[in-house]
């Protein structure tokens, strides 16, 4: 595990800002992109209404459980010693290429306002098909406030298989890239694939589950999980990531080892968060999809946006939970004795389709703003993004009609990278960052 104190890296400010934010792109292009054949420009969410009744938050509840640490152990007895993300790292087999090298129908895909300033697009492998779609990103700046893990700043994006397409045995699944950014010009990445430990540790299953959202805090990584599930958040461990010593289509236990469908590495499962209300969904609890961290909350704060349909007129909500300060519970939510876990902030807006959320308290302001990305009504059109409060909403504008479908195409989840000032994303086809300073100014 890596303990803030005593692996606490110097502050690099500067030095970081001019390693990852680079020379603007010239990516202009994508501003004629926006045409009247898209979707109606979006109604105004408003201002978001503060939820405070327990009518209102109730839903919201969550129920932590542990695996039991005998079960874990008895996999890595079984596996191997677990590595960490370093070892991920350094076998990483396939590369980003920035901006300038993709395909133009890939930088298309890219926001049109703000201009991303850091743009890459994957391996032709993973693109060659679109039986994989990204959809979440986080980063080391989540993990530790100094940016850095270890001696690496690493990215990683969550992908979930397409259960329409391709081979029955990874249909649905969900695997993570860990992507190597200390060199901006030629970042490279590693899959780990996701799974949960069953029988007690003698054998494990891949998860199948849509990853719509993730956040990496201190050493543990939590992702959504399918709509219609009980299960709010799946909680991994990355210090307990696990090497594969078979390569078959299988997953699990095989004959001579362990399988993950030609994966080297998996990553088991620790825990979950489960909704004490049942199943979300349009009858239960709201269903998670967009997740952020939010560092300028005491303790420190997971931000989630609710799933609701483009074009909705079911109102989404928007929520935190804290993290706990607890030094033995490190990157879990902060708890009651019987293991419950309560909003400490909840409200609705009128917006759909939100894929990004992030909470962060701008300059002189005495609240935080709610910065949330949606999808496009279109499919394949370009979706917006507005930054709301309990007083309105203002959106990012541009071409000569002044769309608001400004985001970019099919966007996920967003990510504050604190050090550099920056807010990660990515399209279906791109990751990209553009300023948050930047977004701010095209908020008007």
């Amino acid at each position: 595990m890596k303990h803030r104190g005593r692996h606490r890296r110097r502050r690099r400010g500067a030095a970081l800002r001019a390693v990852l934010a680079g020379t603007a792109l010239a990516l202009t292009a994508v501003a004629t992109l926006i045409s009247a054949s898209q979707a109606t420009v979006a109604e105004n969410p408003g201002a978001l209404k503060p939820l405070a009744s327990r009518a209102d938050t109730g839903s919201l509840r969550l129920r932590e459980h542990r695996v039991p640490a005998r079960t874990l152990n008895r996999l890595a007895t079984s596996m191997g010693r677990p590595v960490g993300v370093d070892a991920v790292l350094r076998s990483a087999d396939r590369t980003l290429r920035e901006g300038a090298e993709c395909a133009s129908e890939d930088r298309e895909t890219l926001p049109v306002a703000p201009a991303a300033t850091r743009a890459y697009c994957w391996d032709r492998a993973d693109t060659a098909t679109t039986a994989w779609q990204p959809a979440s990103v986080t980063t080391s700046g989540d993990a530790d406030d100094d940016g850095v893990w270890g001696s690496h700043r690493v990215l990683l994006t969550g992908w979930t298989h397409n259960t329409a397409t391709g081979p029955a045995a990874e249909r649905g699944l969900a695997r993570v890239a860990f992507v190597d950014a200390d060199d901006p010009d030629r970042p490279a990445y590693r899959w780990v694939l996701l799974v949960v430990p069953v029988e007690g540790g003698r054998d494990y299953r891949g998860l199948a589950s849509g990853v719509s959202g993730m956040v990496w805090y201190q050493d543990k990584l939590l992702v959504t999980t399918t709509t219609g599930s009980a299960d709010a958040l799946y909680v991994y461990d990355l210090d307990r990531i696990q090497r594969t010593t078979v390569d078959e289509p299988a997953i699990g236990r095989v004959p001579g080892g362990w399988s993950a469908d030609g994966y080297q590495y998996v990553m088991p499962a620790v825990g979950s968060y489960r909704f004490a209300a049942g199943r979300c969904g349009a009858s239960g609890p709201p269903c998670p999809a967009g997740l952020s961290l939010d560092r300028g909350t005491v303790p420190d704060s997971l931000v989630a946006a609710e799933w609701t349909a483009p074009g909705s007129d079911r109102h989404a909500r928007l929520w935190r939970y804290a993290f706990s300060k607890d030094p033995a519970r490190g990157g879990l939510l902060a708890t009651d004795a019987a293991g419950r876990v309560d909003p400490v902030e909840a409200y609705r807006t009128r917006a759909s389709g939100i894929r990004g959320v992030l909470s962060y308290r701008r300059a002189g302001a005495t609240v935080p703003s709610w910065y949330v990305g949606h999808l496009s009504e279109s499919a394949g059109g370009h979706g917006g993004m507005w930054r709301q409060d309990t007083k309105g909403a203002k959106a990012a504008r541009c071409g000569s009609d002044a769309s608001r479908h400004c985001w970019a195409e099919s966007a996920g989840t967003l990510s504050y990278w604190q050090e550099t000032g920056e807010v990660w994303s990515l399209s279906d086809r791109m990751l990209f960052a553009v300023p948050l300073a930047a977004l701010d100014r095209s908020l008007g």
